[in-house]
């Protein structure tokens, strides 16, 4: 059987964009819809953190955000590993951590090599590497949410460019890549999270995208 690691932020966490709404279903959660959309060809272990930065420290949480510090750490907790997806760079965009989406996808280009850099280093075989844009951030009225991100316009701005960016980045490195914001969009109640169908909507699309990488 397969190992899929899914390294990403409250997306891939399934954050609820309603207030107080309860962290979406197992089932319902992008990494999940992938494993079962599988059908028993592959584990799919979802690493997602609320407010994950791709390699910048943001210290509003007492977890540590900074993906490329804890990248190392679950790598080797989780080995052997087939394949890795990324999908970070959303929390990037705010302007008190990066506020670019050109620099987020610099930071995930740093992530593709240290997945490279950890396995080469333990002489292990380098599994395949997904990197996905994050979906774009959506006009809301919840004006909290919006001030974090440096308002709706600056938001829009960035999450505008992450699919241009990304594939760059792709391209540059030799990986796959996939743009999230083609099949799921975010919920109006807080402009950067998905209700239950959007996320797993990302699971069932890349489907065909990861058994093509692993041969299924």
């Amino acid at each position: 059987m397969k190992s899929i690691l899914c390294f990403g932020d409250s997306l891939t966490f399934g954050a609820n964009p309603q207030p107080d709404g309860q962290r979406h279903a197992h089932e319902d959660r992008w990494p999940g819809a992938l494993e079962s959309a599988l059908v028993g060809q592959a584990r799919v272990i979802a690493e997602g953190l609320g407010g994950r930065t791709t390699i910048c420290d943001d210290w509003g949480a007492n977890a540590d955000r900074n993906g490329a510090r804890l990248l190392p750490t679950l790598l080797a907790s989780h080995a052997p590993l087939d394949l890795v997806i990324i999908m970070l760079g959303t929390n990037d965009i705010k302007p008190y951590v990066s506020g670019s989406a050109g620099q987020a996808s610099f930071g995930v280009r740093r992530l593709v090599q240290i997945v490279r850099g950890h396995f080469a280093g333990v002489g292990e075989t380098i599994p395949k590497i997904l990197i996905m844009s994050p979906p774009l951030v959506c006009n809301s009225d919840n004006a909290e949410m919006m001030g974090h991100f440096g308002g709706f316009e600056h938001a829009r701005e960035q999450s505008a460019q992450f699919a241009a960016h990304y594939r760059r980045r792709a391209e540059e490195e030799g990986v796959a890549f996939f743009d999230a914001a083609k099949v799921a969009v975010a919920d109006p109640a807080d402009g950067v999270h998905l209700d239950a169908a959007n996320t797993k909507a990302i699971g069932v699309a890349i489907v065909p995208l990861v058994k093509s990488l692993l041969d299924l």
